[in-house]
């Protein structure tokens, strides 16, 4: 075999280089899916920031809506049962008892005349706005400490969820065509 170059060697060497890089690049991808929807499960952003991390890294603006609405779809159920059967054994202590109370008057006084008066739509509302102090984990215990029926509180939490997600995809898709 007579080669006429140099370069009739590079194909089989690139070959392995570009099959890691794709691996690579998937791998990393699959991880800011991840860290989209660990941060839509978490109280500290929800879909507020979860939302806005996948799209800043690259992943599927339709993938990161999805991601992120059920992430912080599932936080309602896991609120529902922390507050139905850990709430009771936690309230013993002291310092989770003070806590507590501390968390419970704080929703009933910034969402409790809404959430009241009214009742279903208050409670999409207050979930729906995309700003600190409101969301899921707030709708629930809001939901929790007024008495409303667990299957109203879902889908309130939900169409509220649905709606901030909506609000702060558009919002991030925009600024990222407009200044990105």
């Amino acid at each position: 075999m007579v080669l006429s170059n140099i370069y009739d060697f590079q194909l089989p060497c690139i070959l392995p280089l570009w099959i890691i890089s794709q691996f690579k690049t998937t791998i990393l991808l699959a991880l800011d899916v991840l860290i989209a929807f660990l941060w839509s499960l978490s109280p500290f952003g929800e879909a507020k920031v979860g939302i806005p991390y996948g799209l800043y890294n690259g992943v599927n603006s339709y993938l990161v809506f999805i991601v992120c609405f059920v992430a912080n779809l599932l936080v309602f159920p896991i609120m529902v049962f922390f507050l139905e059967k850990l709430n009771r054994g936690l309230l013993r202590w002291r310092f989770y008892k003070k806590s507590a109370v501390f968390v419970a008057k704080r929703a009933k006084t910034g969402s409790g005349d809404k959430i009241q008066k009214y009742g279903f739509w208050g409670l999409v509302f207050f979930v729906m706005l995309p700003i600190p102090g409101t969301g899921v984990y707030a709708g629930s215990i809001a939901a929790y400490l007024f008495g409303m029926q667990k299957n109203k509180a879902f889908w309130a939490n939900a169409l509220g969820i649905f709606l901030s997600c909506a609000i702060v995809w558009s919002a991030t898709m925009l600024s990222m065509n407009n200044f990105g």
